[in-house]
């Protein structure tokens, strides 16, 4: 029996499932509806799609390098819950997923589920779908990015934040002193979430944004705004230099000594190690930042069951 494109539709309305599943499960159940749908849940994959539907905003954010420290990638694989995230089998898939990232360099999260998983014969996208029926839960890969360069790696909280700072130095990428060093600067921005490398990097609108919100502070303050616009114009000025040294990494107050700044910090690093390191880029990645996380009403739900 002969389907068509709109049968392969309807198939995946009905169970929720990929495309290409429901094709197969068409091509396998020669067309016939009813047996393309028995199909997919021999295979488990309609059930794995109405978990699917569930909110998955916990999990892990990993961030690692490979063994010369000349490349690295941070990743968020999300689960529903916390404990799942504790699972040493969550954690093992989502390390392969690092580790294929790192090694193949898919451009996205489509190009990644398409990957064969390293160290095994399955596809990224079938170690998952085999994960979300063996966990129980919906599992979902988020987000990854690859940075090709010198790079240290740093995981807070057991995954609840990994960072990934990339480097412009002439050291040893594996000198013990210098991956200290880049831990330190990793730590800093998992602590502070850190929003950008330098004054440079923060866009003009932020700070229009910003010196707007602090003059309408000033209109709003009784102290304030009598003063002149010029007066208002310099606090104005020294408030957003405030704003850098909060916000911009290599301005802020180094957290394991308060009597320098990052930069402060990096030539000294740089001085004792004998050569040359600029920080050139990082990546913070919080686990489910973003994501609106369901709030269950326990007594309604206690309720609702009684009745």
């Amino acid at each position: 029996m002969a389907f068509t494109a709109q049968d392969v539709k309807s198939l995946r309305e009905k169970t929720g499932c990929g495309m290409m599943d429901c094709k197969k499960a068409l091509v396998e159940a020669n067309g016939d509806m009813d047996a393309a749908v028995d199909f997919l849940r021999k295979q488990g994959l309609a059930k794995q799609a109405k978990k699917a539907d569930r909110i998955a905003a916990e999990g892990i954010a990993l961030a690692l390098t490979n063994d010369t420290n000349t490349s690295g990638v941070v990743i968020e694989v999300n689960a529903e819950t916390d404990f799942v995230a504790k699972n040493a089998d969550f954690q093992a898939f989502v390390k392969t997923c690092a580790l294929t990232v790192l090694n193949q360099s898919p451009a996205d999260v489509d190009a990644l589920l398409a990957c064969k998983a390293e160290g095994s014969e399955m596809t990224v996208a079938e170690l998952l779908q085999e994960k979300v029926l063996t966990i129980g839960e919906n599992i979902q890969i988020r987000r990854f990015e690859k940075i090709n360069g010198v790079c240290v790696a740093y995981v807070h909280a057991g995954g609840k934040i990994g960072v990934l700072v990339n480097f412009d130095t002439d050291i040893d990428a594996q000198n013990p002193e210098f991956v200290a060093y880049g831990k330190d600067i990793a730590m800093q921005i998992a602590a502070l979430n850190t929003a950008y490398l330098d004054e440079a990097s923060v866009p003009a609108e932020v700070i229009e944004h910003e010196k707007a919100i602090m003059v309408d502070q000033m209109k709003n303050d009784p102290k304030m705004a009598n003063k002149p616009e010029q007066v208002l114009s310099k606090i104005v000025e020294g408030k957003i230099g405030k704003y850098y040294k909060e916000n911009c990494l290599l301005d802020q107050e180094f957290v394991k000594d308060s009597s320098m700044n990052v930069r402060k910090y990096t030539e000294s690093t740089s001085k004792k190690l004998g050569g040359s390191i600029a920080i050139k880029k990082f990546i913070r990645f919080e686990k489910g930042e973003g994501i609106e996380k369901k709030q269950d009403d326990f007594a309604a739900e206690v309720a609702s069951m009684v009745k």
